[in-house]
């Protein structure tokens, strides 16, 4: 699965990629170099960000869906344990 971004989310990291090399790196990065890089790293890296994210989102709603039995749950047979209790009263 390729991971798409917009070309305006594209540019804006482009642009941060662009000062890190300047802030933290001998030398400046340019665009294309930028964008390849970033391709590289769509690629190569993305895959394995994005799974994490999925395999977080699963865990999360299994967890949700474990809750529902104890949310929802309503005991069964109950009839006449409450018409008994109200002849008590």
């Amino acid at each position: 699965m390729t991971i798409e971004i917009t070309k305006g989310i594209r540019k804006e990291i482009i642009v941060s990629m662009q000062r890190y090399f300047e802030e933290n790196m001998e030398e400046p990065i340019g665009n294309i170099a930028a964008e390849a890089l970033l391709d590289f790293l769509l690629e190569e890296l993305g895959p394995i960000v994005y799974n994490k994210a999925v395999s977080d989102v699963q865990e999360r709603l299994q967890s949700r869906v474990m809750e529902v039995d104890i949310e929802v749950h309503e005991d069964e047979f109950q009839y006449w344990s409450k018409h008994d209790r109200k002849k008590k009263k």
